[in-house]
């Protein structure tokens, strides 16, 4: 079995992929784009924006013919960016896609490595224990007011998908509180704790539900939905009953540890199947 190569950005994703494909028995290459300290626990090199052709010989050079891109990058300023002879060539095509979104952005990376002969794995194939399953995760069960905000909720996210806009949104007692656009969930998450205190449940009185799932318009190679423990504090925060995720569809990071995380704190952990 070849060497996987995991092109890291930022965040805890990469680092739980490389954890969970080296527990598999993977031989693991990390090439770092501004990716934490816990690459020198992996062979790893570090590479700029830019720096295209270096990547691509690091990659053949760890033997790596499986690839994946994980972790959390700032959309870059082209304009900014040191460009080598190879980056020279591809960056016409990435620019383009650029303006078109950041799925089509992103598509347009795989596709640039797939052109180059390797093989783009999403987090799921390379991290398979990552994805969420289908059922209750911990001992607190939604209740039939929960499970509507859940369906509003997915609702939401999917059809804001269609327009690649985010991934997630907030439903409590059926109204909208928020969704998630180029902030991210946790800023957005952060603004539910903004409303007024009748809109949203609290710790006593917990109500209204964030839901995650996959953009429908989305290539799964990357970019797929993810919440750990830092999430379901968030979420406790501003007074949210539970976390719903598409089954499938999403990847949980520590997953012991954020069901006892939710456990504790009063919150459900879901995994929601997509009904088509």
């Amino acid at each position: 079995m070849s060497t996987l190569g995991i092109i890291a950005g930022g965040g805890d994703l990469p680092k739980a992929i490389a954890a969970s494909a080296r527990e598999a028995g993977r031989d693991i290459f990390i090439v770092s784009i501004g990716a934490d300290a816990w690459i020198g626990d992996y062979p790893h090199d570090t590479v700029s924006l830019g720096e295209v052709g270096k990547l691509l010989k690091l990659l053949r050079g760890a033997n790596c013919s499986d690839v994946v891109l994980a972790g959390k990058l700032a959309r870059p300023k082209f304009s900014e960016i040191k460009l080598d002879a190879k980056a020279v060539l591809v960056a016409p095509r990435i620019i383009a896609a650029a303006r078109k979104g950041d799925d089509a952005l992103l598509r347009a990376v795989v596709d640039t490595f797939e052109r180059e002969g390797f093989h783009a794995v999403g987090a799921h194939e390379a991290a398979p224990g990552l994805l969420a399953a289908a059922g209750v995760m911990g001992r607190i069960k939604p209740s039939a007011d929960d499970e509507a905000d859940i369906a509003a909720a997915f609702k939401i996210v999917r059809t804001l998908g269609e327009l690649d806009v985010g991934q997630a949104a907030v439903v409590c007692e059926g109204l909208p509180l928020a969704v998630e656009a180029a902030e991210g969930t946790d800023a957005m998450i952060a603004r539910v704790g903004t409303l007024p205190a009748h809109f949203r449940g609290d710790e006593k009185h917990r109500k209204g539900v964030l839901a995650k799932a996959p953009k429908p318009i989305q290539d799964r190679k990357t970019d797929l939905p993810v919440i750990g423990v830092a999430t379901v504090r968030n979420a406790a925060a501003v007074g949210l009953a539970g976390i719903a995720v598409e089954a499938g569809g999403a990847l949980i990071l520590g997953q012991r540890a954020v069901i006892e995380e939710a456990d504790k704190l009063g919150l459900f952990v879901v995994g929601v199947p997509h009904a088509g």
